[in-house]
């Protein structure tokens, strides 16, 4: 009987531990998925739960809560477990890093592109980045693939698959022309040298693409990345001047030119080479054509009258030149706050925003300028639009005043977008498809 009594005990005490570890746990669940679901509420809130660019889905039957994807991830607050699976709370506000895709240990995550309510173009591109049309290529943020490390990947992997195609006896000036002078197309110019083939490299503006437009103060998040003729690479962050001078050091050493401000205007075929001609006339020839000139395209304009003013520029090189002035930033992305906040501390700022409100900014990037509106560093007016940039004025109006009212001013910033290279793409003949919510990485 005494036997009896201490096994009912000890079974009865391990039950007992058994059922207050699962309360536990099913308690730190709820509270867990409780803050998420509020997290996901703010985000909606916000404007920033849909996604504008790449984005992690997890397929909830194979998710087993590991939290690694969470850990994983650069930026704060993507994803959330909620209900025992990871969940996505901020889509907006996620860089395409794929670290999370990396560390799932089951697989469980794919990246997305676009979503059912809203599309993004994308290029058709086989595996070895090569499009419909032969011996064109496409490398870096134009095929859906954003962010430095994963630019400077394709760029390698895309000259490398060119290499086998090359023939020795092509009348062509150039085995190989990269348009295109950001991480992709300079990770692309590497490849090109290590492999001994006779490229050359052609920018719309300046060395850097994409990098080169952010503020100087901006900072680049970026992992590991290995750069051809270079070896590994770690910048967790740093500013566009430092990776700006990192890569100018590293073409350099390996006497590496780029021909900047040289626009492709056409591109045409003859036989098995490409003729490709410049906006400032300069015709060159090539057997394969490689395109890393990212998303953005020309910047978008406002088309009102004094916009080709010399005192209207569409991105913000060194800030820290440009003192006691009164400054217009048009736009209520991160690019316009960014630079917003830069001009702030020594010039007067106005911020014109076509909403009624800022959506979709980083986190720190609301914050700021949330502080700044409230300390008076930085006037914002919403819903307005720009009509004329006069030599001393700028003209606008509100949708809470009917008449047409002017600002003093020295300087306009726009920062309206970009027009994507949609149009150029096609008169080449490559196709283009709308992508809503499809996987263009999954395992």
């Amino acid at each position: 009987m005494e036997i009896l009594i201490e096994q009912v005990v000890i079974y009865g005490s391990a039950i007992l531990l058994t059922v207050l570890v699962l309360y536990i746990y099913v308690k730190k669940q709820l509270r867990d998925s409780k803050v998420v679901d509020q997290k996901i509420e703010y985000a909606k809130e916000d404007g920033v739960h849909e996604p504008v660019s790449l984005y992690p889905v997890v397929d909830p039957n194979r998710c087993i809560k590991s939290g690694a994807c969470i850990e994983a991830c650069p930026e704060k607050d993507i994803l959330g477990i909620r209900n025992g699976r990871a969940t996505i709370i901020n889509a907006s506000h996620c860089i395409g890093h794929g670290a999370c895709f990396i560390s799932c240990p089951v697989e469980a995550i794919s990246l997305f592109i676009g979503t059912e309510k809203r599309g993004v173009d994308l290029p058709h591109i086989k595996p070895t980045f090569e499009t419909n049309v032969a011996g064109i290529y496409i490398a870096g943020e134009l095929g859906g693939m954003g962010l430095i490390k994963n630019a400077v990947k394709q760029g390698t992997e895309a000259v490398e698959n060119i290499f086998k195609t090359i023939k020795s006896d092509s009348i062509a000036n150039y085995d190989l022309i990269i348009v295109g002078a950001g991480p992709a197309g300079i990770s692309a110019s590497l490849t090109a040298k290590k492999l001994k083939l006779k490229a050359l490299v052609l920018e719309q503006d300046t060395l850097g693409g994409t990098v080169f437009t952010f503020p100087r103060a901006k900072i680049v998040m970026t992992s590991e990345m290995e750069i051809p003729l270079h070896g590994k690479v770690r910048l967790h962050e740093t500013s566009k001047k430092q990776l700006l001078e990192l890569w100018k050091s590293i073409l350099t050493k390996n006497d590496i030119q780029i021909r900047e401000n040289s626009k492709v205007e056409s591109v045409t075929s003859d036989g098995d080479l490409f003729k490709i001609e410049t906006i400032n006339g300069e015709l060159f020839t090539a057997q394969r054509l490689l395109l890393a000139i990212g998303r953005r395209g020309t910047p978008r304009k406002l088309k009102i009258p004094g916009e080709d003013s010399e005192k209207v520029a569409y991105r913000l090189l060194e800030p820290e030149q440009i003192q006691k002035k009164d400054i217009l930033v048009v736009g209520g992305g991160d690019s316009a706050i960014e630079s917003a906040l830069l001009l702030a501390d020594t010039n007067h700022v106005t911020l014109s925003y076509r909403s009624n409100m800022f959506s979709r900014l980083k986190p720190k990037n609301a914050i700021a300028i949330n502080n700044a509106i409230k300390n008076k560093l930085i006037e914002v007016i919403f819903s307005s639009i720009i009509t004329q940039i006069k030599p001393d004025l700028v003209l606008y109006t509100t949708d809470e005043s009917s008449e047409v009212l002017n600002m003093k001013n020295d300087l306009v910033y726009i920062f309206a977008g970009g027009e994507l290279p949609t149009q150029f793409l096609k008169k080449i003949g490559i196709d283009i498809s709308t992508k809503y919510g499809e996987a263009i990485l999954k395992h």
